[in-house]
């Protein structure tokens, strides 16, 4: 994957070559043209445990791992060229010196704004939105200038091709070699690890959906032939969130928080898949139309960065 993206900029003819290293996430430090990878990425066995332990695996496919490179190689980039210093770069992202929020609100109509990452990531900081930005212009055969014809996003687009233009072909301007907290240096046992990230990122999935999902899936755990509950909503969750979004009014968002709450309460429970996938999808449709309005009228939009 690193020579893949490693020739996707040579393509570009950008020539500085970007250090990456084992951390304990994906991340480009400030003032560092690198990218710090996930351990669990370095065996099955720790993505075994990462998706035990998470429910997911930031990066665990091909093309989500791809994603996360462009991404964070539009960071490591930045801070190569200092690019978010420059004029031209303020005038189309805006001040990269804003702090970071802690968490925010996403507009999914908006098409102010590239969409590559989950979340609608680049609505959340000027630095992201860049980073966002540059990975849709790095990505061969995107065709960006035909999927955001006629989005106010075509022309961030254009400022990212006309800076690359402008750095092709020369040296990274800085070339620190610092690796912030490479695995080497992490003093944190397996237990330690997941029990911080546990608690930052899940403090626990909600009971109310409980009722809905025991009538919908198996809570036999037993049934190993049956394919899981969230396994059956990974593959299927995306095409019906764009349903239900379409119903209500187009929260796409809302929809997203509540199906990834959802399928988390599916791990924990340990429900399987029994009924027929047609029948499956239409009911699991009609269970996260009300539990996304419920959210939506809650005033729960917010999302954590």
């Amino acid at each position: 994957m690193i020579e893949r993206v490693r020739g996707e900029l040579a393509a570009r003819e950008l020539v500085f070559r970007p250090r990456f290293w084992l951390s304990d996430e994906w991340f480009s430090p400030a003032g560092v043209p690198g990218v710090g990878i996930p351990f669990y990425l370095a065996h099955p066995r720790l993505m075994r445990l990462e998706r035990h332990q998470m429910f997911e695996v930031e990066g665990g496919t091909r093309e989500g791992c791809l994603r996360l490179l462009r991404h964070e190689l539009g960071h490591a980039v930045d801070h190569a060229y200092r690019l978010s210093r420059r004029k031209d770069w303020r005038d189309v992202f805006g001040s990269a010196s804003l702090p970071y929020p802690d968490a925010y609100r996403p507009n999914p109509a908006s098409k102010r704004f590239v969409q590559h990452l989950d979340g609608w990531y680049a609505q959340a900081h000027p630095d992201e939105d860049f980073a966002e930005t540059f990975a849709v212009w790095m990505t061969p055969r995107a065709r960006w200038r035909k999927r955001y014809r006629g989005w106010p996003a075509l022309r961030k687009l254009e400022a990212v091709e006309q800076l690359m233009r402008s750095v092709a072909g020369k040296p990274a301007q800085v070339r620190s070699r610092a690796r912030p907290y490479s695995l080497s240096t992490l003093r944190l046992t397996l237990r330690t690890y997941y029990k911080r990230k546990r608690e930052h990122y899940c403090p626990g999935f909600s009971t109310d959906y409980d009722r809905d999902l025991l009538r919908l899936f198996d809570g036999d755990p037993t049934n190993q032939r049956l394919p899981t509950a969230a396994a059956f909503l990974r593959k299927h969750g995306r095409g019906i969130r764009h349903q239900v979004a379409s119903w209500t009014g187009g929260y796409e968002f809302t929809v997203d928080q509540v199906l990834k709450d959802i399928t988390g309460r599916c791990t924990e429970l340990k429900l399987r898949a029994s009924a027929p996938e047609r029948q499956l999808k239409l009911e699991f449709a009609i269970l996260l139309t009300v539990h996304s309005m419920t959210y939506l009228y809650r005033g729960r939009e917010w999302h954590p960065v």
